[in-house]
């Protein structure tokens, strides 16, 4: 397979002019469609901002790569788009952005295509390709560039070499000009290893690759690099060369195998760095001052660390992120499950406390879900703790929120757990780090899980668990004590946050409250939250619909897609039209959406399912007005859409 077996005709555009950064991915997705790459255009868009929102896929000198594996993709594609004027692509650089490669991969195993792929991301690397694929007049000659390049017969205009160059493309070559190194070659004897990973495992890693590469060979340093690339580990290094290799670089956004590395000096960095500050780490590699690695259990140490420092409360966000993440499975399946269970029993007012397992079939629909539902605080625990500690971490972080569970401690508890049990899973590296080589294999297996769990054991039985159970019931105990008005204020905040950065920290932050409250047994709030949610995308599909002349038409085309994504109750569809308009738009669907979460706790709608939008309505208490609620809600944002959005010119 040949990369321009990838790239058709249809799927290219030259001289475009993007406004901004969502237009610039609209116009490429639209492209990858007209190649008939994709059977779900807006999952497949959906999954390249969920990518970007990851980390910018600008990678500087020029050059952009956004991606995505994705259910929507029926077939793997290229799109490909030149900017000459450049615009802000938020590069890593800072610089403008010029040649755009987009790239689709289906979300399955991984395949020959992907080969492909890392091939094209290691050719535009090469300047003088670059800006031959940026002049190209006619597509036909940028196809021809690219087959030349792959078949090793590309050579650099003169010509064009000899004309003034536009601001742009001096900036870049500037950009791409290798960095004048402090570190001698004469003085090199032993090979540099790196490894390259990133989270899809298509672009970046092989880029990261090829720069290393390409900036040691300028130099004349012998180096040889490891791909973790989707299609699994490439160019594996050995135990012979490890053992030999004067440092290691690893270069990656995931976790990569790092026992082999015990021992030996080792530089830990982003996948981007491996791209855009190649030479700076390479000086360091030969510096002989990088930190020597020190493997514990799967827990990535080193004396120091060379990774860029994150704030704190990045760091707990990401942790709670992680735990979230793992347990949404088990409470989304659960809390399904226990739903169906009430729709399908049948009451009996001699025995309430029996309902939802009155008959044998909605008893087993009760019984499968409150299993899966009870693996919720352990795994949100466990997965906080292993984000903080790694594999250490998970056994300890679930004892811990099975301990919140069992003491009435909640949601609370087994946040605070997970938390516990990570940082006391580190405070026992750090006690442990002196001890013999020859010990090291009973950490994981015997010192870690034992004095963790005791330990977190104890701190939860005697010191949270108490004063948080308290809390846990008090708070319970003060929302169904609540009148009418509070309770319709609680539903106003809740639904609101979910509209403020759809999908984001805010957002999340009220999912999570309304999940909580599911385990204590409130549904109340989980209905608002997902009334709320569901609110912005519908609210832009009618905007979209009825107010045609305050949108592009490309913005009315993928407005129709934002009715299924709000029914489905997935407000991330709102999120391109927020980006590109968050003064009107955010504000307008805070409004609609704190409407429907204060119409839902007013007609006190309840909610059982964590999720599901429209399908689990069936389940819902006074279902139809909770329809009426999510509706209103969505009327409203629309109608403000209308009002305060200005006419397309």
């Amino acid at each position: 397979m040949r990369i321009t077996d990838l790239l058709k005709s249809e799927s290219i555009a030259l001289g475009a002019q993007p406004k901004d950064k969502l237009d610039a991915i609209a116009i490429l997705t639209g492209l990858m469609e007209k190649g008939g790459n994709l059977s779900d255009k807006a999952q497949y868009e959906k999954d390249v901002l969920a990518r970007e929102a990851s980390g910018t896929t600008g990678l500087g000198d020029g050059i952009a790569t956004p991606h995505a594996k994705s259910a929507g993709v029926k077939a793997p594609g290229l799109a490909a788009m030149t900017v000459p004027a450049g615009m802000d692509f938020e590069a890593m650089d800072g610089k403008p952005s010029r040649l755009f490669f987009e790239i689709a991969a289906p979300d399955t195993a991984a395949d020959v295509h992907l080969e492909v792929l890392s091939k094209l991301a290691t050719m535009i690397m090469d300047p003088d390709f670059k800006e031959a694929l940026v002049a190209a007049k006619s597509k036909d000659e940028f196809l021809s560039l690219i087959d030349a390049k792959e078949d090793g017969k590309f050579e650099a205009a003169t010509e064009a070499a000899a004309e003034p160059a536009p601001a742009a493309a001096k900036a870049d070559a500037q950009a791409a000009a290798p960095v004048e190194s402090t570190a001698a070659p004469a003085a090199i004897t032993k090979k540099i290893l790196a490894v390259t990973a990133c989270p899809t495992g298509i672009a970046h890693t092989f880029m990261a690759a090829e720069s290393l590469e390409q900036h040691a060979k300028k130099r004349g340093i012998p180096i040889k690099v490891e791909t973790n690339g989707s299609g699994g580990a490439k160019n594996i290094l050995t135990a012979a060369e490890i053992a030999d290799a004067a440092c290691i670089i690893v270069a990656a956004d995931k976790n990569v195998e790092m026992a082999r590395f015990d021992g030996k000096p080792v530089i830990q960095t982003k996948v981007a760095n491996g791209i855009n500050k190649a030479d700076a780490l390479l000086d360091e590699a030969l510096s002989g001052t990088a930190p020597i690695y020190h493997h514990a259990g799967g827990a990535a140490e080193t004396e120091e660390s060379s990774a860029d420092d994150e704030s704190i409360t990045r760091q707990i966000y990401k942790h709670l992120m992680n735990g979230v993440s793992h347990m949404l499975p088990f409470v989304i399946g659960g809390g399904i499950l226990i739903a169906l269970a009430f729709l399908l029993d049948t009451f009996d007012p001699a025995n309430p406390g029996n309902f939802g397992s009155n008959l044998w079939y909605a008893k087993t629909f009760m019984d499968i879900g409150g299993i899966s539902f009870g693996f919720m605080l352990p795994v949100l625990a466990g997965f906080i703790a292993m984000s903080i500690a790694d594999r250490p971490g998970l056994a300890v972080g679930f004892v811990g929120g099975a301990l919140a569970s069992s003491s009435g401690a909640g949601f609370l508890g087994a946040l605070i757990a997970g938390f516990v049990a990570g940082y006391v899973v580190n405070a026992l590296k750090k006690v442990f780090a002196d001890l013999p080589h020859s010990l090291e294999g009973i950490k994981p297996v015997l010192l870690y899980p034992l004095l963790g769990v005791f330990l977190v054991g104890v701190i939860m039985i005697f010191v949270i668990n108490p004063p948080v159970a308290g809390i846990n019931n008090w708070m319970i105990e003060t929302l169904k004590g609540m009148d009418t008005s509070s309770r319709i204020f609680i539903g106003i905040l809740m639904g609101g946050m979910m509209a403020v950065d759809m999908g984001g920290p805010v957002n999340k932050a009220a999912y999570v409250v309304g999940t909580g409250m599911l385990v204590s047994g409130e549904y109340g709030i989980m209905a608002a939250v997902m009334a709320g949610g569901m609110v912005p995308p519908i609210a832009i599909a009618l905007a979209t619909t009825f107010f045609k002349s305050r949108f592009t038409e490309q913005q009315r085309k993928s407005g129709v897609v934002n009715y299924i994504m709000g029914l489905s109750f997935i407000t991330e569809g709102a999120i391109p039209f927020a980006a590109a308009d968050p003064l009107r738009v955010i504000p307008s669907c805070v409004i609609g959406s704190a409407t429907a979460g204060g119409l839902s706790m007013f007609f006190d709608c309840t909610l059982r399912a964590p999720h599901g939008g429209i399908f689990v309505v069936p389940t819902i208490g006074n279902p139809l007005l909770y329809l009426v609620a999510i509706f209103a809600g969505a009327v409203i944002s629309a109608i403000c859409l209308g009002i305060v959005k200005k006419k397309v010119a």
